[in-house]
């Protein structure tokens, strides 16, 4: 079950039931700036355009290639394909230097990435592209969510119904919080807060303490 091909066949309907940032994302953004911003598993965009009000620079990371077409057609779309650029990329291994990013969002992206060990190694990727000061914050479905009735984590698959009544099947890891916090805990990111919102985990996390 290939997360590329699975949002490549899916991102057109994707995109259209995706118009709005989360607002903990918002509420995690506001009085926040920087030079530059990087939205993992941007999607269609929706979060790489609310990083463009913050930043210059905004670039946009995912897996899929239509997913990315859809958040390229967006930002030309709503004015603001002057500060975004969009990029193919996996999060386990991101194309983006080192040390170059002040403002990053990591959202409903991680759960996506299996086994663990690939999801602790996209954190370190975030931890390693953040500059010393920059800052993030990281989501991924969780137990707390009303449909589960599970209180450890555990792997599933959810449907993605398109319009002519096809299922595609999408994998995730459901977090458990303590989980969650112990992955964070696991990476070189340090962090700052983890809390439970919405039925999703959230952190927000700092770029590593600089070696002496």
């Amino acid at each position: 079950m290939d997360p590329q091909s699975t949002y490549d066949r899916i991102a057109g309907h994707f995109s259209k039931t995706r118009e709005y940032a989360w607002p903990e994302v918002e509420s995690f953004l506001e009085g926040r700036t920087g030079d530059r911003a990087l939205d993992v598993g941007c999607g269609n965009g929706r979060h790489t355009e609310v990083l463009a009000e913050r930043a210059p620079i905004a670039v946009g990371v995912d897996l899929s290639r239509g997913l990315i077409r859809e958040a390229g057609r967006r930002a030309r779309d709503r004015g603001f394909d002057d500060r975004a650029t969009f990029v193919h990329g996996d999060a386990a291994t991101l194309p983006i230097g080192a040390d170059t990013v002040d403002l990053a969002v990591y959202v409903a992206t991680l759960h996506h990435l299996s086994p663990r060990s690939e999801r602790v190694r996209s954190l370190n990727e975030l931890a390693r592209v953040l500059r010393p000061d920059g800052v993030a914050l990281v989501s991924a479905w969780s137990t707390a969510h009303d449909g589960f009735d599970r209180e450890e984590g555990f792997d599933t698959t959810v449907d993605w119904t398109l319009p002519g009544g096809e299922t595609v099947p999408r994998y995730y890891h459901i977090y458990d919080p303590e989980e969650f916090a112990a992955d964070l805990g696991e990476s070189d990111l340090v962090a700052v807060d983890v809390e439970v919102s919405s039925g999703n985990c959230y952190g927000t996390v700092r770029a590593p303490d600089p070696v002496a």
